[in-house]
């Protein structure tokens, strides 16, 4: 084993799995570890809005036991990890944020969730969503809102800043979120941390307690994914919730590791993505990310992919027609004032098309995805922001139509990835006054391997000196 800090709660999944393998440590020691720190850090951030305390230890010494008996262990055997309240997991409420919901009680797993538990991790917490998960900010009438560990005054991102928060801060290593528009993404962004938005149809996704199939959109574009504080625990967590589930049709068996790519890997540098400006500290960090994949022996070329402006405002019309259908009701009933004045802003925003304008749309996805496939091949890596901006002020989203537009502009490099359906990499490279900074790495669909591989090198030659102390106020 390598030399690791004394406090488990520090260490990576990769060395705790190992670690506890070994009998080195066991499943209950990291368990406690991990809700200790929970218990130290989470009263001033609000992170973490329910922990499963007893269920956690319970489900440790059940993992010690079996690791007793010779029993084949799971990749994530006796890890905490946390789940995010918008999907299920048995015997807990996935609320979603709203106050309606506190009582819908799961009575089983979902996909993801199962495939986590399956997998041996052990499930202390749930982590915080803005309500109905549609907001870029983590705050909601029923847990209050969740501070970003670096700045208090300062998005942890959204919808999944709780996870972000949690795993920055060190309570446990692997955080399971969800991304429709970046809500992967920019959490991990706005945290200083690892995140990732998979290929369409790579993880599977199914809620037990959901009443109606999602829209097209929505199924078509939202997607699963984990964040950490490490690239390594990504490709891990990544491993894990892949496994199929038979209660999703859109998931695919695709292997993790697809064939070499010709040498050297050609890499698209696009700083300025929607060609109308980006923050200062945001194309340094890019370009900077560029540099380090040069030395590394990639072939990084400054050029922008096929009508990413286009992609963007497909993103947005073929996702906000149908929201204007299927949403409004439960946005009425449910959601509570950010997540109404959310909703109203993004609706204002979005054009409004008849079925034949929308049917057009649908169709034009794959018309981009046929371009970017062949852009992809030319060029397998494609580096570019988060967000054109660094991470928001608390509220800036509900301070008026022109501060919600400029939080929408900024968002927009993360919106081509969910309609293509090809996967994202959040990694950090620094700080920039006081604040997290990163890039976004992407690849063909299927070829996370290749995305995560660069994301590595720039992870190696930026580190972020996570878990850090919270700093700032204590949350409401």
């Amino acid at each position: 084993m390598p030399q690791l800090p004394p406090e488990p709660w520090r260490w990576d999944a990769v060395d705790m799995a190992r670690a506890i393998r070994l009998r080195a440590i066991s499943a209950r020691e990291a368990t406690q570890s991990v809700l200790a720190r929970c218990a130290e850090v989470n009263p001033t951030i609000n992170a973490v809005v329910e922990v499963l305390a007893e269920e956690a230890l319970s489900a440790a010494d059940a993992a010690d036991t079996a690791l007793a008996r010779g029993e084949a262990c799971g990749p994530l055997h006796g890890v905490p990890v946390t789940t995010k309240i918008n999907v299920d997991q048995k015997g807990v409420a996935t609320s979603n944020g709203c106050v309606p919901l506190r009582t819908l009680v799961a009575k089983e797993d979902s996909a993801v969730v199962g495939n986590l538990r399956r997998a041996g991790a052990i499930l202390f917490g749930r982590t915080n969503t803005p309500a109905l998960s549609m907001r870029w900010f983590t705050e909601n009438d029923l847990h209050g809102r969740t501070l970003n560990p670096w700045s208090a005054g300062h998005t942890p991102g959204g919808s999944s800043g709780g996870a972000a928060a949690a795993v920055a801060a060190g309570i446990g290593p692997i955080a399971h979120g969800n991304d429709l528009g970046g809500s992967v993404r920019y959490p991990a962004y706005a945290c200083g941390v690892a995140g990732i938005r998979p290929s369409f149809g790579r993880i599977p996704a199914y809620n037990p307690t959901a009443t109606a199939e999602r829209p097209i959109s929505a199924q078509l574009m939202s997607a699963q994914g984990p964040l950490a504080r490490s690239v390594r625990d990504l490709r891990l967590a990544l491993s894990v919730m892949a496994e199929g589930d038979a209660r999703d049709p859109w998931w695919m068996p695709a292997p993790l590791t697809g064939a070499p790519p010709s040498r050297p890997i050609r890499v698209a540098l696009c700083p300025d993505p929607m060609g109308g400006g980006v923050h200062p500290a945001v194309r340094e960090a890019v370009e900077r990310a560029g540099h380090i994949l040069a030395r590394a022996g990639y072939a990084v070329e400054e050029t922008a992919p096929p009508d990413f402006p286009g992609t963007v405002a497909d993103w947005e019309a073929f996702s906000r027609t149908e929201g204007r259908i299927a949403l409004a009701e439960g946005f009425a009933k449910l959601g509570d004032d950010g997540a109404q004045q959310t909703f109203t802003a993004m609706m204002a925003r979005a054009p409004e098309l008849d079925l034949a304008a929308w049917a057009a749309t649908a169709a034009r996805r794959t018309a981009r995805q046929r371009a970017w496939g062949a852009f992809l091949a030319q060029y397998p890596i494609l580096l570019l922001p988060v967000s054109l901006e660094p991470p928001f002020p608390q509220g800036l989203d509900l301070a008026g139509t022109q501060a919600f537009d400029s939080v929408f502009r900024a968002q927009a490099p993360m919106l081509a990835a969910p309609l293509l359906g090809i996967p994202g990499v959040s990694v950090p490279t620094g700080i920039a006054d006081g604040l997290p900074m990163g890039v976004q790495v992407m690849a063909a669909r299927w070829r996370e391997d290749l995305a995560l591989d660069a994301a590595e090198l720039i992870e190696a030659a930026s580190p972020m000196g996570t878990p850090i102390a919270p700093r700032g106020a204590t949350a409401a």
